[in-house]
């Protein structure tokens, strides 16, 4: 490794010439240029655009948002249930959150939707004139970065794939492709500034063509740059590649050293009360699952048991009463920064009017009515659990 370790970093801007053309002649042909695969890249009449033509920024832009963080095989049916319920900038604007919320259930970062709802109505007040009109939409990157949960490479994307205009992007995808081009020795992370001037640079070369370049790069890197066993051999920048030369490409991109992730359990109360009905509360906005709703719980503390977890928890929370019952299931769920056990039980309400002391509010509802509210992921399993349970059929929630 050391002998990568150069101060002097390589300048990419004398071989991009080449580097693009070759790039876009291996895209030509093995481009994944499919309308069922993305929609919204092809013209309505499923063609792939000439560099003049323009695409909806509306459908660009959810397509961007959802691919943040999340592979383009789990985007597609929720950007295809998203378009069918907000097809318009108005739809979207004038949608009440939980609506919003439930289409996106299953995604993830769910602050990414309260973003986009609100993005919509911000849009709506800056777009003079129809929002159907594609010209009308904002077409320079100040005005994109200036809107909430949009960086410099969605934008890019946006408006790459929507007006061809000639901006950069490095995602994932294109970040190890860069790496492994220029057999870059530090974390890619470390280095953004110079991973962006190695894209802009591919940009710079063939700016008229900026939209199929940015989907040649993420093209090569999702189908031969692939994270693990890459198909070197029928890669366009094989004899360019000083990963390949150096017989080494799996070593790049260069990682973090891992982290050490924490462990949590989770007690969580399936309070029922007499007449049938389960008690659930909405998450405040703020953090990671913010807006959504979920059965009522909290961390287990050291050397407390699990029933005891769910009845304090409830007190604290919800100014609840409980007879913590019998186990319902054990979900285990991880996210990036953490891994979660929830132990979830059934409950028997005792006392006290539910209270929403910290979430949005809570709501008592009929089990059969769970589907109408947006849930975590983990909280699908509960649901279904639940369900099972109580002998009634499966809902999607």
């Amino acid at each position: 490794m050391s002998q990568q370790s150069n101060v002097e970093h390589p300048d990419l801007s004398a071989l991009a010439p080449d580097l693009s053309l070759s790039l876009l002649a291996w895209w030509d042909v093995n481009g994944r240029k499919n309308p069922a695969l993305k929609p919204w890249m092809f013209t309505k009449d499923g063609r792939w655009p000439e560099p003049h033509e323009q695409l909806s920024a509306l459908q660009c832009w959810i397509a961007e948002v959802m691919l943040q963080q999340t592979q383009l095989q789990v985007v597609l049916p929720y950007w295809q249930r998203w378009m069918q319920a907000f097809p318009t900038l108005v739809a979207l604007a004038e949608a009440d959150e939980q609506s919003v919320l439930l289409r996106w259930q299953g995604l993830g970062y769910y602050s990414r939707a309260r973003r986009l709802h609100g993005t919509a109505r911000l849009l709506l007040a800056q777009i003079d004139g129809d929002p159907s009109k594609v010209e009308l939409w904002p077409q320079d990157l100040d005005s994109w970065l200036a809107l909430p949960g949009i960086g410099r490479s969605t934008a890019g994307g946006i408006l790459s794939s929507a007006f061809n205009s000639p901006l950069a992007i490095l995602d994932g995808n294109v970040r190890r492709v860069l790496a492994r081009l220029m057999a870059h020795c530090r974390p890619p992370m470390r280095d953004q500034a110079l991973f962006w001037t190695w894209s802009e640079a591919l940009i710079a070369a063939l700016p008229q063509r900026s939209r199929d370049l940015n989907q040649a790069l993420m093209d090569l890197g999702a189908t031969l740059c692939t994270p693990r066993n890459p198909s070197c051999d029928h890669c366009p920048w094989q004899t360019s590649c000083a990963a390949y030369a150096a017989g080494t490409p799996e070593f790049y991109p260069v990682k973090e050293a891992p982290r050490s992730i924490p462990f949590q359990v989770i007690g969580v109360g399936v309070v029922r009360n007499g007449d049938g009905e389960v008690l659930i509360d909405q998450r405040l906005n703020e953090g990671l699952l913010g807006g959504l709703w979920e059965f009522p719980g909290g961390k287990q503390e050291p050397g407390e048991a699990i029933n005891d977890t769910i009845r304090r928890e409830l007190r604290e929370e919800l100014a609840i009463e409980v007879e913590v019952e019998e186990e319902l299931i054990t979900v285990e769920h991880a996210y990036s920064h953490k891994k979660l056990r929830f132990v979830v039980h059934l409950c028997r309400w005792l006392s006290g009017e539910p209270q929403p002391l910290a979430s949005q509010q809570v709501r008592w509802v009929h089990p059969e009515g769970l589907g109408n509210f947006p849930f975590p992921a983990a909280n699908a399993r509960m649901i279904a659990a639940l369900m099972d349970h109580l002998g009634l059929p499966s809902i999607h929630a």
